[in-house]
């Protein structure tokens, strides 16, 4: 992309050229070189005129590298804060420090396991030192470097372009003459707290590689003092590398830009940067952020190869200015994106972009990676929530984003909130995809959720009359109860966009609800009147409930994912105490039942809880095979438990198997093919904090014991959901293990043509009918039904036209049309003779379970007789093997040839 500022230069200067043409009447002066500008004489002047002054020259840019590998550096690597006691944290990277006690050496900087050698595929020329008092698991947190690059006078004003490259393990901060100019996977760097010496940084194993620029009017004439902060990512950090290999200048006029063609200013760069899912995250992805100036009137994303090579840009639509902020916001979708691909991106507009950040698209089928469910933030966002976050990301490593349950801020229309939100978000929200539900705080002030919708891009997939299955018929007629549905259901399409959406991810559909049924934003604009107690509008809360639920039924109906999990604010199960919702519970509930969801996260009462409805009880203790329902709380905000006598768990046909007050957690939750793994760490306690856990549930009422509250780090809550194939679902306690799932073993591994073999299933579903087959190339061998036991045994028997020369293995079809399999090695049949006890295709020789199975090949065969011992008679039976051999027989049907 051309750079607009630079477009104008070039056009400044040729009209500058041009005038310079045209004065002095016509008469050329040449311009002289810097070299020749010493050398050579004016021309002579006239008598009656002075001579002219020699051309001033220009200030050569240089074109070789100020900084490389091998450059010289001071650097501090003792475990001592070079700031220490400073008013300014960053002093130490201030021109005017003081590091002339600092040892002096070349780069590349390194240290592996305290020895000097290889830290990846770099080499390091200086060993660092690696532990404090020797301890392996006690690394030093941060190391300081400084080195200074000169330029001559009048320099610095023709720079156009800095472009940097620094190679690091694991985070690491570039300060220009004191100021802050990148910070590389350094979201975890406190910068309230007083001390340089953290921990920070992402394990990526090997050093990464980062390229990055400078604002040219950080550089002045004369000494530029470069330093960089480098962190050790944990305390047992086994290496630690730095160098910067390239630190060059393009002047002005030639400053393309590499990519994009855009110089980088850091000033008024883009903020609230976020990811936010699309339907097809495999190939597609959304971006939103706020303006880094009112001034901005326009934006674009810059994406590429996180490995390099070209970039695009695409345009971004400006989608408003709220709470009193002038600064616009914009957002943009980019298709065209290949699956399991990791792409840079940067974001703002021309002159003005935001740092390159990077993330990597859906990978299709993959099932090992972890996502993260966050109560409400709300109060305590400059403290608390970024505390929380930053637990959150340590722990969950594998993240590839995250759910929130509401109440982000408190207040609405609070821009300082917002800010701080996003603050604590800036690593995750930039990397991986954020799946958030309003909450009844996000309407505070802003009842038309314009701040939500400002700061979100959110897939288009909510409720409409296409999805809302019988409910739609009521707004179809002439009727004033019909036209008043019909005006509902239309303002309600439009404003239920980016607050009730779902996206499908590797297997996870991902749902969001909009819970908050404030009649304020509900009523349509010009609503038609109606009378009567049938019209719509004496029933809007609950028909927004309704509304939603039916198209909640309808997007679980046709999920294609294995996990379904479903986000919103206010809890179906409330827990705290004074709070109910009865009419969440009364429409929702029930379509979570009967479609078996899996998860059901909720936030809004600042407490903790996690249970099941009773109707999913089983009869081993630990073990339950319906929906989850939790509440979770993630920030300062704490509300007490209401007593059990008032608990709307037991009152209302569920059970609690946890609850806690004055307890701040996030939760991890793993993903694998067959299982969701779900903790809860404790992120923070105050004064009173409390847990009670289910001690007996056998009686009318359950009967809750109170538990230690963990230590800050530690699980408060764990489970597990299994789910097979087979459609059976399974959720155990920590500690419980789930029934085993499908499995088949046959009596033997190998069988002639014609033989037979007994086939045993274990874990399949009682009373189902399982359908055995051979494959490679399907053939039936019958059917099953499972006995109460989960298991089947049955004697099948292989064609004996199956060929000996391809790979084979028996197949049990689930009715669901799974598969569970098994291999099976069919061997060369005899030759010259009949042997005795070989069956039919499809007969069945014996079987136990509550089925038997069913004949599916040809028509019994009766084998041919042989009267006498002749040679005659031999021979006969043999013409009648061979042509027995060459008969093929269908699945019920008669033989052919």
């Amino acid at each position: 992309m051309t750079n607009p500022a630079t477009a104008a230069r070039l056009r400044r200067g040729t009209t500058a050229l041009a005038l310079a043409a045209l004065v002095g009447s016509g008469l050329a002066i040449p311009l002289a070189s810097p070299a020749s500008a010493t050398s050579a004489e004016a021309p002579a002047a006239s008598a009656e005129a002075p001579a002219a002054a020699p051309a001033a020259a220009t200030p050569v840019v240089p074109k070789n590298s100020l900084i490389e590998t091998g450059t010289k550096w001071k650097y501090l690597d003792t475990n001592v804060d070079p700031a220490a006691g400073a008013a300014d944290r960053n002093a130490w990277a201030a021109p005017g420090f003081d590091d002339s006690a600092w040892p002096t050496a070349p780069s590349g900087f390194g240290v592996k396991k305290n020895e000097l050698g290889a830290v990846g595929p770099y080499t390091p020329a200086t060993k660092l030192s690696h532990y404090i008092d020797g301890n392996a698991k006690n690394t030093v947190p941060t190391y300081f470097f400084r080195t200074t690059v000169e330029l001559e006078a009048g320099v610095a004003a023709e720079v156009g372009k800095v472009a940097a490259t620094i190679i690091h393990d694991d985070a690491a901060r570039v300060f220009v003459n004191g100021q802050k100019v990148v910070g590389l996977l350094d979201a975890r760097v406190d910068d309230s707290l007083p001390s340089n010496l953290q921990y920070a940084g992402d394990s990526k194993g090997d050093p990464v590689v980062s390229e990055f620029t400078i604002d040219p009017a950080l550089l002045r004439d004369g000494t530029n003092t470069i330093a960089v902060a480098l962190y050790q990512d944990r305390e047992s950090s086994s290496d630690a590398y730095f160098d910067l290999p390239k630190l060059e200048l393009t002047a002005k006029g030639d400053a393309g830009t590499e990519p994009g063609g855009d110089t980088d200013p850091v000033v008024a760069a883009p903020t609230r940067v976020i990811l936010t899912p699309t339907e097809t995250p495999a190939v597609s992805q959304s971006f939103s952020w706020l303006a880094g100036d009112a001034s901005h009137t326009t934006g674009q994303v810059e994406i590429g190869l996180a490995a390099g090579g070209d970039t695009r840009s695409v345009e971004a639509k400006p989608v408003g200015a709220v709470n009193g902020n002038e600064k616009e916001h914009f957002s943009a979708t980019i298709g065209e994106l290949s699956p399991a691909t990791s792409y840079r991106y940067r974001v703002g507009t021309a002159g003005s972009m935001s740092e390159w950040y990077s993330f990597t698209t859906e990978t299709p089928g993959a099932t090992d990676f972890q996502f993260v469910y966050y109560g409400d933030a709300q109060i305590g966002l400059d403290t608390t929530w970024p505390s929380v976050v930053k637990q959150a990301e340590a722990k969950a490593t594998r993240s590839i984003g995250s759910v929130h349950a509401g109440d982000l801020i408190n207040t609405g229309n609070n821009d300082t909130e917002w800010q701080n939100w996003f603050k604590g978000m800036e690593h995750s929200a930039t990397s991986t995809n954020v799946m958030a539900a309003p909450g009844n705080h996000e309407y505070q002030g802003d009842k038309a959720l314009a701040s939500w919708k400002a700061h979100f891009e959110y897939p288009l997939n909510q409720p409409s009359t296409e999805s809302i299955g019988e409910l739609a018929k009521l707004s179809q007629g002439d009727t004033e109860v019909a036209k008043q549905y019909a005006a509902y259901f239309e303002h309600w399409a439009d404003f239920a966009a980016e607050t009730v959406y779902y996206t499908d991810y590797q297997g996870v559909r991902f749902i969001t609800l909009n819970a908050t049924r404030d009649t304020t934003f509900l009523k349509p604009a010009n609503l038609p009147g109606c009378t009567g107690a049938e019209c719509p509008s004496t029933k809007v809360q609950e028909l927004w409930t309704e509304y939603q639920a039916a198209w909640l039924d309808f997007v679980l109906k046709n999920s294609p994912s294995k996990w379904n999990v479903v986000t919103f604010h206010q809890p179906v199960y409330s827990t705290s105490k004074g709070r109910n919702e009865p009419v969440l519970r009364e429409h929702w509930v029930p379509v979570f039942e009967e479609n078996n969801i899996d998860l059901v996260l909720m936030g809004h009462d600042h407490t903790y809880a996690r249970g099941f409805n009773n109707d999913d009880r089983t009869a081993t203790s630990g073990v339950t095979n319906g929906p989850v329902y939790t509440v979770s709380n993630s920030g300062a905000k704490h509300y007490d438990l209401e007593s059990e006598e008032k608990n709307i768990w037991t009152n209302n046909g569920a059970t609690q198997v946890i609850r806690g007050e004055r307890v701040t957690t996030y939760q991890v939750i793993d993903v694998t093919e067959n299982q969701l793994t779900y903790r809860s760490y404790v992120a923070e306690t105050v004064p009173g904090s409390k847990s009670f856990k289910l001690a007996d549930a056998s009686g009318e009422r359950p009967v809750y014991a109170a538990a230690e509250v963990p230590a800050v780090g530690e699980v408060f809550d764990e489970f597990t959901v299994t789910k097979y194939n087979t459609g059976e679902k399974w959720v155990t306690e920590a500690g419980v293990t789930a029934p085993a799932g499908p499995a088949i073993a046959l009596d033997a591994t190998s069988v002639k043509p014609g033989g037979k073999v007994k086939v045993s299933g274990t874990g399949f579903a009682p009373g189902s009918k399982i359908a055995l087959e051979l494959h490679s190339e399907p053939v039936s061998l019958g059917t099953v039904e499972v006995g109460a036991d989960r298991a089947f045994e049955s004697t099948v028997t292989i064609p004996a036209n199956t060929p000996a020369s391809t790979e084979h293995s028996l197949v049990a079809v689930l009715p669901n049309g799974s598969t569970v399999s098994t291999p099976l090695t069919v061997t060369a049949a005899d030759t010259g003779e009949t042997k005795p006890g070989v069956t039919k295709p499809g007969e069945q020789v014996g079987g136990k379970g509550s089925g038997s199975i069913a004949a599916t090949g040809g028509e019994a065969f009766l084998p041919l007789g042989v009267a006498a011992a002749t040679l005659l008679a031999l021979g006969a039976a043999l013409v009648v093997w061979r042509r027995r051999a060459a008969i093929e027989l269908p699945e019920g049907g008669e033989p052919r040839r």
